[in-house]
């Protein structure tokens, strides 16, 4: 048996308490611990490139607005390392969690990209609410439709905003957010090989394996492996 993360079930009907989970045990019935057969099994030294293919790909829409985010920046010729930042910038919407996903995202991936891309990643989060007429950079009009058009970013997002404008790095992070396409028109399939040697470049790969090299988030990594077991 499967059980939803309380982060993902508070505030909604699907909330279930311990006691109303343990209730479910019984002869044959067991929480999930391990491969989920209904996911595609990860290999022994798993790479970036396969949780592409076997864990953000299970979201398509996701992977596909990030692999499509990176071609265009490349398409403008940008520093490839803003094209690793755009290509990874919403690992963690495909892979973890969708609240406060550029921190997340720049979390997991910070033992493997440049301190830059990291920021960037963990930045652009911020930045996308605010526009910036010197670069061409508007409030994407389908923030609108998802979450009104009254709506106002929180303090504590203004307050960061006023500290990344100012710094060194501002522009990486708005680089991002400008290849942050937010049509989601354009359905052409992007292998994530078409990026192999970037990543080859600028991502660190452990020898280990994503989630295996005892770095400081390969718990992390791990979740995005196991990601319903119980404990």
């Amino acid at each position: 048996m499967t059980v939803l993360p309380a982060i993902a079930t508070l505030g909604t009907e699907e909330h279930r308490s311990g006691n109303e989970h343990l209730a479910q045990l019984g002869p044959g019935k067991v929480f999930m611990m391990g491969d989920n057969p209904a996911l595609p099994k990860m290999p022994k030294r798993p790479t970036i490139a396969d949780f592409f293919r076997l864990r953000l790909g299970l979201d398509p829409f996701t992977m596909r607005h990030m692999l499509h985010s990176a071609r265009r920046a490349q398409l403008l010729g940008l520093d490839e390392p803003i094209v690793l930042a755009c290509l990874l910038h919403d690992i963690a919407v495909g892979g973890l969690l969708r609240s406060h996903h550029g921190h997340w995202g720049a979390q997991l991936l910070a033992p493997y990209v440049s301190e830059e891309v990291a920021w960037a990643i963990r930045q652009h989060e911020i930045v996308r609410f605010f526009a910036d007429p010197s670069v061409g950079y508007d409030y994407p009009d389908a923030y609108d439709s998802f979450f009104g058009p009254e709506y106002d970013p929180p303090e504590h997002v203004r307050d960061a905003y006023r500290d990344v404008r100012s710094h060194r790095w501002y522009m990486s992070a708005r680089l991002v957010a400008i290849n942050d396409v937010y049509t989601f028109t354009d359905d052409e399939d992007i292998d994530i090989a078409e990026f192999e040697d970037v990543i080859g470049r600028h991502f660190r790969q452990p020898a280990e394996g994503l989630g295996f090299d005892g770095s400081p988030v390969a718990h992390m990594w791990r979740t995005m492996i196991w990601p319903n077991n119980f404990l």
